[in-house]
């Protein structure tokens, strides 16, 4: 009954970013390029 649980974790899902094409979760801001649903969410400065 212990182990029961072990199962139903999962790892989080990864879906390609459609503006730049780099990992992130789904239903959240891009946080390579600041966009979300076609539309730039943030604004991302390079920087070191």
């Amino acid at each position: 009954m212990r182990r029961a649980y072990n199962s139903v974790l999962r790892l989080p899902q990864i879906n390609m970013c459609p503006q730049c094409a780099a990992p992130s979760m789904p239903h959240r801001v891009c946080p390579a390029c600041g966009y979300y649903k076609g539309r730039q969410v943030l604004t991302i400065t390079a920087g070191a």
